[in-house]
């Protein structure tokens, strides 16, 4: 076999001539029907979605699956490479709502549900010949003739199937994770759709450094800190670093000011205390001094505090023990807050881990069916056993234009904390 003598390297040239060659003479259908009858090795493309166009990280995610098909057939394999779409996703919902301007309400109301599906269906390959042309540019050999189509009823109904045979054998149960959820759109959030362009950008929050009263001890509290205040009602755990330095002060609250033992790290004890009141005059002390004195009583490390229980802050839903104890969590920084970890079973993965480890109980409510709710219900309202304020959104940004409360949740919590001698800090918070 001649091969022709390139005088000078031009790799379009070369790469068009390859694929022009491939396509006159059918090699990747040749590839398969040459290997017909021996055994085989099946490949499903991870399907890529057609409502955005490929980027060059597609190319070389491809590449790699490409790889280890030539590979599979220079062993002498059958190697049938099924091609898909992924047709399902908030993005594309998105998407169209925007192009709609509806809401996830409005479905079945303004519009109907066939008329949603099928704009979705239509957007959601909006860019299909972009990703052919891709496809057969890099010499990526994959059968998108007869693709499988996410939206299409015989790939729902085969996962239902599949569903079905797992329930039959008894290998599905009502299990609990912590996953990323959008209130808006009703429905949980993925990696990739966590990172999609504009989903964070800077905000300032109400942050809360609460007062957990220790069991047993007069007017002593371990100060954990928070920039999502409406969690504080479903706070079952502290966590503490057991290496960390931590101390004990005497004080006043800067708010009631009664006089108080606080427990915090000791990294952490100038962010929270001024210098110039440092071993301050504790009789002359008057609530409309600009300084409050303060002066450190004891010091240990965190491990001490392992064990220790303290009185639930906002008790609308009563636990049992071990609930309200203080914990061991390898997570436990002195980068910012207290040093010391408020702990929510049902708001935070490191905090549901924690709590699985130290069987420690969330706070749940049952819903209708019997089963363990947390108490922020779908829409992402504060369900009706917070009485003090059931039904309230936990962030205005769920509010219909117009119809936000003047004080968001994470206010209105921050004030009767303060009310209650249970807040040490009150601050916006950028992050």
């Amino acid at each position: 076999m001649k091969y022709q003598e390139y005088k000078e390297q031009n790799l379009p040239e070369a790469a068009e001539k390859v694929l022009n060659f491939w396509k006159e003479h059918n090699i990747f259908e040749k590839s398969t029907a040459s290997q017909e009858g021996k055994k085989a090795f099946n490949f499903y493309e991870g399907p890529p979605s057609a409502n955005g166009t490929p980027g060059i990280h597609h190319v070389m995610a491809r590449t790699v699956k490409d790889i280890f098909c030539r590979f599979k057939t220079m062993e002498g394999y059958i190697v049938k490479r099924k091609g898909g779409w992924d047709t399902h996703g908030l993005p594309v919902e998105l998407q169209v709502e925007k192009e709609l301007g509806i809401r996830k309400d409005d479905i079945g109301k303004t519009i109907s549900v066939e008329e949603y599906n099928a704009r979705c269906k239509e957007t959601v390959m909006k860019f299909k010949s972009e990703w052919d042309d891709l496809t057969v540019k890099m010499g990526y050999w994959v059968d998108l003739d007869d693709p499988y189509v996410t939206f299409k009823p015989d790939y729902i109904e085969s996962l239902w199937y599949l569903l079905k045979e797992l329930y039959k054998k008894d290998l599905l149960y009502r299990g609990y994770t912590i996953q990323p959820y959008s209130p808006a759109a009703g429905t949980g959030l993925s990696s990739h759709e966590l990172n999609q362009p504009g989903t964070y950008k800077d905000v300032k929050d109400t942050s809360v450094t609460a007062q957990f009263k220790l069991t047993g001890e007069d007017n002593t509290y371990i100060l954990a800190w928070t920039t999502t205040p409406w969690t504080l009602a479903a706070n079952n755990a502290l966590a503490i670093g057991a290496s960390i330095d931590y101390v004990k002060i005497k004080t006043f609250n800067p708010y009631t000011f009664l006089p108080i033992n606080v427990i915090l790290a000791k990294d952490r004890v100038h962010y929270y205390f001024s210098e110039k009141g440092e071993n301050g005059d504790f009789d002359a002390f008057d609530q409309n001094d600009k300084v409050i004195p303060w002066t450190i009583v004891d010091e240990f490390k965190g491990k001490a505090l392992v064990g220790l229980d303290y009185e639930q802050l906002l008790p609308y839903i009563p636990l049992p023990k071990p609930a309200f104890t203080v914990v061991e969590g390898d997570f436990v920084t002195t980068e910012d807050g207290t040093g010391i970890v408020h702990i929510s079973r049902t708001f935070g993965a490191d905090d549901y881990r924690v709590s699985v480890q130290n069987d420690i109980p969330g706070v749940f409510v049952k819903d209708e069916e019997g089963f363990d709710i947390p108490i922020v219900d779908k829409e992402g309202k504060y369900v009706k056993e917070i009485t003090d304020f059931a039904g309230i959104y936990v962030k205005n940004e769920y509010y219909a234009e117009g119809e936000a409360p003047e004080k968001p949740l994470d206010v209105q919590i921050a004030i009767k904390l303060k009310e209650e001698n249970k807040a040490f800090k009150v601050e916006k918070y950028e992050h």
